[in-house]
């Protein structure tokens, strides 16, 4: 992306000497460097950053823009964090777009957003828009969200009055080493990042712009198209090429989605093997999704807390690119459990290679193999055991449990129970 005018990119050789003294293991510490996700935090944390274009809501797909045609980004964190959101466009240059100096805070360094709102670039009555200016190719959209500031002095700083950062870096993997340095210090779980993908094609305004352009304060801002903002449009099931999932119709019908499920807010896009759609959720249903394995004839639906574990399971495994290979995919409609005999209500989700089960006063946590086979043939959370208060783990390299009313242990490849 270009933000306006670029000056030359002074000071890049000291900060590649600055980053020449770290190992490229050290560099990375904690953080993943991704081809596809730039960088990604290996480790599962409760803090989600949701990122998309008004070209294609889901923020799944990799829709085509031409150069001169607006763009606005929404982004969404599940909680107040701090958001970062660069461009890497296909010539490798990189744009810090927020914070800006158009936003509120001085110099853009507000850049704090609450939990839960979603926060769109450029916002209504915003003084500058984003418009795209090339080249053709692949750009790479990163929102990076923390729970703390963080300071980006050795990526991009602001000149005077200028309201948009001059990034100081070229290309994604500088990009991604400069980054992982910077969230290092923080906890591992106080970080976590999104990519969405867009190409740039032929047609449209060719301009000499490079990347996404801003508009100066006092120029018109270009009117985004409604037909590029179809999210109340989306039918369920419905595909970006106007066919139809009948699994995912069909589960719909099923669930009496217009009283669980809600309205779609994607469509049915690919996803690892199989498809799924997002729905905004009703009342205390929660956000939710519906998800078709390929090969299967029926679609099902994850809501809530049970859907915010499974992605961050697979956000931590594989970037979110495919199902946590510990759970699979759906293998059954999410259901809610009553009272059992300690008084808990939970949520159960049945997975092709486990399951996950989730409490208000526990958690969410997952269970797999004989384990989970042993818990469910006792009963379940109905049982004695009740419902798990962590994940299954390893103890001496056996897999065990912990419930509200005792344990399950793996001793010689044999599952043992006990009461507390």
């Amino acid at each position: 992306m270009r933000n306006g005018s670029r000056t030359p990119l002074v000071g890049l050789l000291a900060l590649t000497a600055l980053l020449g003294l770290t190992s490229p293991a050290q560099a990375a510490g904690r953080a993943k460097i991704s081809a596809q996700s730039i960088i990604v935090n290996p480790v599962e944390t409760k803090l989600d950053i949701q990122v998309w274009v008004n070209k294609d809501p889901s923020g799944q797909g990799n829709p085509v823009y031409r150069k001169g045609d607006p763009v606005r980004v929404g982004v969404k964190t599940n909680a107040d964090a701090y958001v970062y959101l660069f461009n890497v466009n296909a010539d490798g240059q990189i744009d810090l777009f927020f914070p800006n100096g158009y936003e509120s805070g001085e110099n853009g360094e507000d850049n704090f957003v609450q939990g839960g709102v979603t926060r769109l670039f450029p916002g209504k009555n915003a003084k500058y828009s984003l418009t795209v200016g090339g080249p053709n190719g692949q750009d790479r959209l990163l929102a990076l969200a923390s729970t703390k500031p963080l300071n980006l002095n050795d990526v991009a700083q602001f000149a005077g009055d200028q309201g948009f950062a001059e990034v100081r870096l070229q290309g994604q993997d500088k990009l991604a080493q400069a980054l992982s340095v910077i969230v290092n210090p923080l906890p591992e779980d106080a970080w976590t990042t999104d990519v969405l993908t867009f190409r740039v094609g032929n047609g449209g305004n060719a301009g000499g712009g490079v990347g996404t352009v801003t508009t100066a304060p006092g120029q018109s801002l270009p009117t985004p198209p409604a037909q590029e903002q179809p999210t109340a449009q989306i039918q369920p099931g419905e595909k970006q090429d106007g066919s139809f999932d009948a699994a995912v119709v069909g589960a719909y019908d099923r669930l009496k989605g217009d009283e669980s499920l809600g309205r779609a807010t994607s469509y049915a896009v690919p996803w690892g093997e199989g498809l799924w759609q997002k729905f905004r959720g009703v009342g205390a249903y929660g956000d939710a999704v519906l998800l078709h394995a390929n090969g299967s004839s029926r679609a099902y639906a994850v809501h809530g807390r049970l859907l915010e574990r499974y992605l961050a399971l697979a956000k931590a495994e594989n970037a979110a690119g495919r199902p946590p290979s510990r759970l699979g995919w759906a293998a059954g409609d999410e259901k809610v459990i009553p009272r059992n005999p300690y008084g808990t209500t939970g949520l159960y989700g049945f997975f092709q290679n486990g399951a996950l089960y989730g409490t208000e006063k526990y958690g969410t946590f997952w269970l797999t193999g004989a384990v989970l086979k042993t818990y469910q043939g006792l009963g379940g959370s109905g049982s004695f055991l009740g419902f798990p208060t962590r994940d299954q783990y390893l103890v001496n390299g056996a897999w065990a449990a912990d419930f509200e009313g005792g344990t399950i242990r793996t001793v010689n490849g044999v599952p043992k129970v006990s009461r507390k």
